[in-house]
């Protein structure tokens, strides 16, 4: 899950930015209301995590502005303040979730990933490719049954390329996804990465499933 999170104290937003890619998702940092409601309306977030008093416009106000353009990505307030009104305030706004401060990692991964079982109610926390297997709850791979030892940015990686099969990904994509960075032409990470992966999946006496699409990028399928 690519996650927007706007928190103006810059030790708080560091800590939960290297909480929530420690669990695998890729955040973006705003720093304020005006830049949060920038970002959210250019970038396609599986959710916003929003402190409710930022510089700039608050983050109930940017809740009511997205939502008035149509603009329905989850949003998990997180606030100092929990009063029963203030609640009721930040849901009646748009909000879908609202988290007192301070809190663990963990309740707040629990609750990212209830919002993201209500976007897709049909969906499972296993993604399958032929025999390979991922389980986007426990971040574990297997194929055959055989488990697969993936390092966090392995795992990103192939959570994306399984998440988009049968289509290819772009190394622009994986990038911006894994790295959580800007596209640079010189660089040799993703090749350097996907060949990880082919290595680990790839195995012996077994079908490839992680191909290299030329001029389009990588891919998960059985061919």
């Amino acid at each position: 899950m690519r996650i927007l999170l706007a928190e103006d104290i810059a030790k708080v937003a560091e800590h939960l930015r290297l909480g929530l890619t420690a669990e695998g998702y890729s955040v973006d940092v705003a720093a304020d209301g005006d830049e949060a409601l920038w970002l959210a309306e250019i970038n396609p977030y599986d959710a916003l995590l929003l402190d409710v008093m930022m510089p700039g416009k608050d983050g109930i106000t940017v809740v009511r502005l997205l939502r008035r353009k149509g603009i329905n990505t989850p949003v998990i307030f997180l606030a100092a303040r929990a009063e029963v009104a203030d609640r009721v305030r930040g849901l009646d706004a748009g909000g879908d979730d609202y988290l007192a401060k301070p809190f663990s990692i963990s309740e707040l991964c629990a609750r990212l990933r209830a919002q993201l079982r209500r976007q897709r109610p049909n969906s499972t926390n296993l993604l399958r490719v032929a025999d390979l297997e991922l389980d986007t709850v426990a971040h574990t791979a297997a194929r055959g049954g055989e488990p697969i030892e993936l390092t966090r940015r392995e795992y990103s990686l192939l959570e994306q390329l399984m998440s988009a099969a049968p289509n290819p990904v772009s190394k622009t994509a994986i990038i911006e996804h894994v790295w959580n960075d800007s596209f640079d032409a010189k660089t040799n990470v993703v090749n350097v990465y996907v060949n990880h992966l082919r290595r680990k999946i790839n195995r012996p006496g077994a079908k490839p499933l992680v191909h290299t699409v030329r001029g389009h990028g990588f891919v998960v399928r059985e061919e």
